[in-house]
Formats: structure tokens, C-alpha cells, sequence
């Protein structure tokens, strides 16, 4: 496992996977452990990566001071794992919370982006809404699944505000294109990888979206948007709204799959990748 020194001097780990340059691997959660991508790293064998270890998970070392796990703050590793890679410019590939890092990154440092690649990506940098309405209608595709009527029940007390801390675990399903015993084990799996404390303080601090949003749309960079149809954390159309936020994007839609697309149907992921 390698390592690099973070501008504040927090011990940061990486690991390279594949030959030739890399692309660098941000991992969502927020602030889970990259190894949770284990699986997407699988079914995209062409592709070399370099999976950092956001700063106080995995084996990357706590920082000393708590602030510095906001999302703004760590563009600052993402850059020096770029520049410690020896690549005056590299491709990011981020899922879910890890795009605010990314895409931050791309607005501060546009030189230094060779291409884009969100898996499910936050919209909480660019100030892209979510409404209750656009969940709905996803969430309403699944009333033939099993465990349906439980977890839209829970997630009706969740938009009325109502909701306790087992609603919140109850709409899980919801965030899965298959709620199977592999979708719980991953759930199992992430749980144990995640730095809470950390996650508290990501996203303490956001940057004004519409000066985030000004900056990527004049990113001249390729940019592939992978949604799941199923994802109600970026619906579809949201997910469309979102990729217009780019000069070059490209957007896929997995059919059936939801937030985990490579888990979901890997031949379409990787087909998504390939392209």
C-alpha cells in the first residue's frame, strides 16, 4: 500500500490496481473506505485506477484537525495524489458524495482534468434539487417488489418529517436496483467502512453551487454521468438535468439498477465505461 504526505501533512493511502496512468478513484459514503469500490474495480478489468483512501479511512491516517474532512478542503489531497502520480492531467472517477470532491476539484484546478467520470454523483455542490415529488415517482416503480409496502410506508413518514431511525433504515431497499442478499452485504459491508465523525463534517461547509456551476460549465473535458433508473437518491431526470450542467457530458441510465450500477448490471456498467 502506498502512501503520500497531504499538504497539512496527513498520511494519505492509495492503492494502484492495473498498469499505465491511472484514473484516480473518489470514493462517496461520505467518507467510506475505497475498498467499498472493490467491486467496481472488478468488472472494469481494462481500467487502471488509483483508489484514495479519503483522509481518516481506510489505512489514510486521521487528521489532526476535524475541519479539514470537508469536502472543499480535501481537493488539496486529491491534487497532491495527482501530482505525486506524475500526471499533469488525470481522470477522476467518483461515486456518490466523493463527486463533491471531484467536481470541486475540477472547478479549482481545470487544467489538471483530463475527463470526468460520476457514478451516482451528489447534487449538494451544484445545488441541484431533489424533490420529494422526483423520489416518489422512482420509488413508485418497485410496488411489485417484496418488501414494498414497509419501506414506502417509512419513507411516507420520511417526506411528512415524521420519520424515526428505523424509518431511515427501512427505505434502504429503495437505494438498491436488486434488494438481495448481495445488496445487504454490501450495506453490511459499508457500514463497518465508514468514518461517522468524518461524515458529519463533510459537507459542515459547501462552496457557493452557483460559482460551482459557472466553473464546470466551462470545464472542456469529456464528462460520462452514470445514473441507475432506479436510484432515488439521482433519479433520472434529475440525473439529465444534472449532466446539462456540462459543455461534453454524456449520460447513461442503467435499466434496473440503482444507486451501486456496477453491482447492479456490471456488463452495462462496463459497457457505460467502454464508451
Amino acid at each position: 500500500m502506498p502512501f503520500i504526505d497531504a499538504p497539512d501533512g496527513t498520511r494519505l493511502a492509495y492503492r494502484r490496481i492495473g498498469g499505465g496512468p491511472p484514473v484516480v478513484v473518489v470514493p462517496g459514503g461520505p467518507m467510506q473506505a475505497s475498498s467499498y469500490l472493490d467491486d467496481l474495480v472488478a468488472v472494469t478489468p481494462h481500467v487502471s485506477y488509483a483508489m484514495l483512501d479519503l483522509r481518516g479511512t481506510g489505512d489514510s491516517a486521521v487528521p489532526d484537525d476535524a475541519g479539514s474532512y470537508r469536502c472543499d478542503r480535501q481537493v488539496d489531497d486529491v491534487e497532491a495524489l495527482r501530482g505525486h502520480l506524475g500526471l499533469e492531467r488525470v481522470g477522476l472517477l467518483a461515486h456518490s458524495a466523493g463527486a463533491a470532491v471531484a467536481l470541486l476539484h475540477a472547478a479549482r484546478h481545470p487544467g489538471h482534468v483530463e475527463r470526468l467520470v460520476l457514478v451516482c454523483p451528489s447534487p449538494r455542490v451544484v445545488g441541484l434539487e431533489i424533490t420529494d415529488a422526483d423520489r416518489r415517482a422512482v420509488a413508485e416503480q418497485r410496488r411489485a417488489e417484496p418488501w414494498f409496502a414497509d419501506a414506502y410506508a417509512a419513507f411516507e413518514r420520511v417526506w411528512a418529517g415524521t420519520a424515526s431511525d428505523d424509518d431511515w433504515t427501512a427505505i434502504t431497499p429503495f437505494v438498491h436496483g436488486r434488494w438481495d442478499d448481495a445488496a445487504r452485504a454490501r450495506v453490511e459491508r459499508e457500514t463497518l467502512l465508514r468514518n461517522e465523525a468524518a461524515a458529519d463534517e463533510y459537507y459542515a461547509e459547501v462552496p457557493d453551487p452557483a460559482a460551482t456551476r459557472d466553473a464546470l460549465a466551462r470545464l472542456e473535458v469529456p464528462v460520462l454521468l452514470v445514473a441507475g433508473e432506479h436510484d432515488v437518491a439521482l433519479p433520472p431526470r434529475c440525473a439529465a438535468e444534472y449532466a446539462g450542467l456540462f459543455r461534453d457530458a454524456t449520460l447513461v441510465v442503467v435499466p434496473g439498477a440503482g444507486h451501486f450500477p456496477w453491482g447492479d448490471d456490471p456488463a452495462a456498467f462496463a459497457q457505460a465505461l467502454d464508451g
